[in-house]
């Protein structure tokens, strides 16, 4: 029987979810968190990392994945002070793997984390979900009016944004493949040496927004990415959300592909409907409820013997759960139970065949 490994994303202490209730969830193994009051390029302290990791502990949950450790945006910008930062991260790398984290999932996109439209659309049964529509998100380009979207960091001003987005000017496609290169060979050995492994995270959605670059986006640059730093330590998390969103993409085949160099150390898995031209909702796992096929997704992973981490994504709110969007208690844990559901019917049908 092949395994793998059913999390949680946890917020920490000021998270409505509690890890108690986390713990209940049918085949849950372990949470997935960060230090959360430590902004970027600042380093995390060994007691802040053992305080997330002993409160899952005390509910018998492993804390063996990172998401995130941020990268700086001067990192992404190629600025004099990188070296720094990565100094840093390599620092942050060396206190998570000594309180036994395997994998840091992190992204690489400019600015901005993820985006949506809405965070609490209404469905047609009650519950609300999180909805991209491209034409709304544009229209609110900040370099030319006040950012009201939600999904961006809200630390910055007005004024900062654009600032930043300014400096991003002199940053094209290409200019970023070179900053992320120089990260991955200031970070990568030092995983090497300390049994980490990165796994970068899709950009969300997978285009470029408001003039910034975005590369994580399809079959071939993730090929690119790979080769940027030839390590089992330099790997993806397969969000099939985010690489979803872009019809073109074919989550299934990558699942296959890159899940055959050993590459995928993190799978997050959740369903969207695509609704038009980079229009989407975000819907329940069963493969039924969105565009994507979530027994065939599992089936590739089988196929390739993925045997890491996989967390259900964003959920709807239902129920009447209120707090933080598309992390909601019941829809996330519904989804986990499903998806180990589909897991258990592979394992049970395919190895019996053996």
């Amino acid at each position: 029987m092949k395994e793998m490994k059913m999390t949680f994303r946890w917020y920490g202490a000021d998270d409505p979810v509690s890890l108690e209730y986390i713990s209940q969830i049918p085949g849950m193994t372990g949470i997935v968190s960060a230090v959360y009051d430590v902004p970027p390029g600042k380093e995390w302290s060994a007691e802040s990392i053992a305080a997330v990791k002993n409160a899952a502990n005390a509910h018998n949950l492993a804390f063996e994945v990172v998401e995130s450790v941020p990268v700086h945006e001067d990192i992404k910008l190629g600025k004099p002070s990188r070296d720094e930062y990565i100094e840093v991260y390599r620092r942050n790398v060396k206190k998570l793997a000594d309180a036994g984290v395997k994998v840091i999932c992190y992204n690489f996109m400019p600015v901005f984390d993820w985006l949506r439209s809405d965070l609490s659309h209404k469905n047609p049964d009650g519950s609300t979900c999180l909805i991209y529509r491209d034409a709304e998100v544009l229209a609110m380009d900040p370099n030319t009016k006040k950012l009201s979207l939600p999904g961006w960091d809200e630390s910055y001003t007005q004024d900062g944004l654009r600032a930043l987005l300014a400096e991003y000017k002199s940053v094209d496609e290409e200019k970023l493949w070179e900053n992320m290169s120089y990260f991955l060979h200031g970070v990568i050995p030092v995983c090497e040496e300390n049994g980490i492994k990165m796994a970068i995270h899709p950009d969300d959605p997978p285009w470029g927004i408001f003039g910034l670059p975005r590369v994580i986006t399809n079959k071939k640059n993730l090929e690119r990415f790979c080769k940027l730093y030839d390590s089992e330590c330099n790997g993806l998390t397969l969000c099939t959300g985010s690489l979803g969103s872009a019809a073109s993409n074919d989550v299934v085949d990558m699942i296959r592909h890159f899940g055959a160099m050993r590459r995928i150390h993190f799978l997050h898995a959740r369903n969207i409907k695509l609704t038009g031209d980079r229009d989407f909702n975000e819907t329940g796992h069963r493969s039924e409820d969105g565009s994507l096929d979530m027994y065939d997704i599992l089936r590739a992973a089988w196929d390739v013997d993925f045997d890491g981490y996989i967390r259900p994504d964003h959920g709807r709110m239902i129920w009447g759960e209120t707090g933080r969007p598309g992390y909601g208690l019941y829809d996330r844990a519904l989804g986990a139970v499903y998806l180990n559901g589909i897991w258990e019917a592979i394992n049970k049908t395919l190895c019996d065949r053996k």
